[in-house]
């Protein structure tokens, strides 16, 4: 939930806003590829302020046209930085409160990755593999999983595994955030592509 700042008598107040989009209590998206295209099914119970960041992102297009950066096969595929510079920036530091742990990290469950405690803002990653030892650790709430697709999202290409897009933690994304798909083109040119994620109704 946003936060805003009111006064009243020279009392500041926190006052709690509406997300722009508040998700519907469970959703689908499909995700288009150079691989072909998988099915997202989002559960609002698991995870209300995950689910509702990401369906705001997809009903805006911010995933449309950008690319799978980072692929380690058996473990997680993410994305999530979009692929027009300027965007991307407007968003990086556009952050979510965590949410509590619902459900574990096992293969086919997608949820934002982090930095550090409420720092989810766009980069989502879907497990390929159990990832359940990351429980314990603050932010990493699956708010949905692959319902559709599972091989599709096995096969797009893990290459370049951490090089390509690993060091969120580590502050070694600017480059991306900075150049974009022209970036991620000319320096690692056989990532897959995620073409369109939308809604389905």
């Amino acid at each position: 939930m946003r936060i805003a700042c009111a006064s009243l008598l020279g009392v500041l107040f926190l006052v709690p806003l509406p997300y722009a989009h508040r998700a519907p209590k469970v959703y689908r998206v499909e995700v288009d590829t150079t691989a072909g295209s998988f099915v997202v099914e989002v559960h609002r119970a698991w995870a209300p302020h995950g689910a509702d960041r990401f369906y705001e992102l997809v009903e805006d297009g911010y995933y449309n046209n950008s690319r799978f950066f980072r692929v380690v096969p058996g473990r997680w595929v993410q994305f999530g930085i979009a692929g027009n510079p300027r965007i991307a920036q407007e968003w990086r530091h556009r952050v979510i409160p965590d949410d509590p742990l619902i459900k574990p990290n096992i293969p086919g469950t997608i949820a934002f990755a982090n930095t550090g405690p409420n720092t989810r803002s766009t980069e989502v990653y879907v497990n390929t593999g159990d990832n359940s030892r990351i429980d314990r650790e603050n932010g990493f709430a699956p708010f949905g999983r692959v319902v559709r697709g599972m091989r599709v999202v096995e096969k797009l290409y893990g290459g370049y595994g951490e090089h390509s897009g690993g060091g969120m933690r580590a502050g070694h994304q600017d480059a991306m955030f900075a150049g974009g798909n022209p970036y991620l083109d000319r320096n690692y040119p056989n990532l897959d592509k995620l073409i369109r994620a939308y809604v389905l109704r």
